[in-house]
């Protein structure tokens, strides 16, 4: 289902709690919000929509996936700066992310994972886990 946007600060700066099986209907709400912003909109996080669960969702350009209590594990020595944007934000602000990272968390079964990202996709997730820690950019 389709939810609103969250755009209140103080509820966004809020350190996500971790997800369980159970919130998987949540991650598909995520899903379903990221497809209705597909224009403008790469990542959510639980928050984005009211929900202060560790889950994340990305679009990585061929496909969305849900990832429930995603934990970066591994990073590349090199680091850029660029700025970004926010569906829950306005304007774009500078930050700083790593160019890799490797990511464990648990899919739409609860099924647990482990990739390796870099580029852009990398970091939309380091904004998205960024966001369930409470960190705004």
């Amino acid at each position: 289902m389709v939810k609103d946007i969250i755009h209140e600060e103080a509820f966004l700066k809020q350190p996500s709690i971790a997800a369980e099986k159970a919130d998987i209907p949540i991650a598909q709400d995520l899903l379903d919000t990221l497809a209705a912003h597909k224009e403008k909109c790469v990542g959510m996080a639980a928050n984005m929509i009211g929900v202060l669960k560790n889950i994340i969702v990305i679009n990585t350009g061929t496909e969305a996936i849900a990832m429930l209590n995603p934990e970066i594990t591994k990073t590349s020595a090199k680091r850029y700066k660029t700025e970004e944007g926010c569906l829950s934000l306005t304007g774009e602000r500078e930050t700083e992310r790593f160019e890799s990272i490797e990511v464990k968390y648990r899919d739409m079964n609860w099924n647990k994972q482990k990739q390796k990202f870099s580029g852009f996709t990398a970091q939309i997730i380091q904004h998205e886990i960024d966001h369930c820690r409470g960190i705004l950019i």
